[in-house]
């Protein structure tokens, strides 16, 4: 089959077409991991594990950036969010990520100002509206949102505002992938990598992954044909024994990425080693507020002294997040931790692996 030229990606006849190239190709149990909450979410909804022949695991990985933020990063939200003059604005899905004692929405309902922002660059306004107030964004996410935050920072500087800062809790996507080959107890074959993130970082971002781990990887789009298009180039490269960077979303991602939104990232943010939660710390998978721009680093306006908690008894998020468990595997599924109820940031977010196998009853 001709990958380049393969542009239906809504046609249904197409789809079976790959379905039936999938069946024909695999001849050996295969563990695929899709780095991307959206992309879980679409094959949950479309049913896509289920389509596939048996010999074929889709396993879900760190693709959530709600998720894969801290206790400890959502505890020092609360905590700013309980400080007197204090706006926080944020994006919807982290409100109701549980931390240590409540969540940024049990924190609302006893006073703190909390507000949901569609675009971090509302918070300006806000903080033209309140100058009595500090305004803080709460800065999460993979390098789809990260320029657009730093473009928010620049755009603060040049407006002299003395009110407005962000936290920033900004995860990079390659780091991960390499610790994830790098731990044991993780066994997958190929990564179905992110769409968005790569329209940033472009399919060059993960050469080091083939080269240096001989490990498949194929970047996807979001319809059931991109996925599962990504799937058959993968199960191609396994079964010849390859190990390439493709790309099969080419109507939004090219090989180098968007040097624009890269060069804002990194004029602003600079990498450090970060904290996942369940990957631990990996080497420079984070970014920090240059020094140049610290009177926009909420870090260095406040004295945030809140201590390390331990994950919710029982929550295994941590390993579902590196695909070693998936959500039918925990005791609090569906019990204990639901949508209405979560115990872990999984089950909360719009694109966490609970969330997706407990919407669409993958059990």
């Amino acid at each position: 089959m001709n990958w380049k030229h393969l542009t239906e990606y809504r046609d249904p006849v197409v789809s079976q077409k790959l379905i039936e190239k999938i069946k024909s190709s695999s001849r050996h149990p295969i563990r695929l991991m899709e780095v991307c909450g959206t992309h879980t979410m679409s094959i949950s909804r479309n049913g896509l594990r289920q389509l596939l022949p048996p010999s074929i695991t889709l396993l879900s990985g760190p693709g959530c950036p709600v998720c894969v933020t801290t206790q400890l990063e959502i505890d020092k939200f609360i905590y700013l969010a309980q400080l007197k003059n204090v706006i926080i604005g944020s994006f919807g899905d982290l409100i109701r990520v549980p931390g240590s004692e409540g969540a940024l929405a049990s924190a609302r309902s006893e006073g703190a100002d909390v507000r949901v922002v569609y675009s971090p660059m509302d918070c300006l306004q806000i903080a033209d509206d309140n100058p009595a107030k500090e305004v803080v964004f709460l800065g999460v996410g993979f390098e789809t949102t990260a320029p657009t935050i730093a473009a928010v920072i620049l755009e603060a500087q040049r407006k002299r505002l003395k009110n407005f800062s962000v936290i920033s809790a900004h995860k990079l996507v390659p780091p991960a992938l390499i610790a994830l080959l790098q731990n044991p107890r993780v066994s997958v074959n190929g990564f179905i990598c992110p769409g968005h993130v790569s329209v940033i970082i472009g399919a060059r971002a993960y050469l080091p992954i083939v080269e240096q781990y001989h490990f498949p990887c194929v970047i996807a789009g979001f319809e059931p044909v991109d996925i599962l298009q990504a799937i058959a180039m993968l199960i191609e490269q396994i079964e010849q024994e390859e190990a390439r960077v493709e790309i099969a979303y080419r109507r939004g991602v090219n090989f180098e990425g968007n040097a624009t939104a890269r060069t804002i990232l990194y004029q602003v943010f600079e990498p450090i080693d970060a904290d996942w939660r369940g990957l631990g710390n990996i080497p420079q998978s984070g970014l920090k507020i240059r020094a140049k721009f610290r009177d926009f680093d909420t870090e260095t306006r406040f004295t945030l002294d809140v201590a390390p908690s331990p994950e919710p008894a029982g929550c295994i998020c941590g390993e579902i997040l590196c695909g070693i468990r998936m959500p039918p595997d925990c005791a609090l599924f569906g019990k204990k931790c639901t949508p209405e109820n979560p115990v872990g940031p999984c089950m909360v977010s719009s694109e966490g692996t609970c969330a997706a196998y407990f919407k669409y009853r993958m059990i």
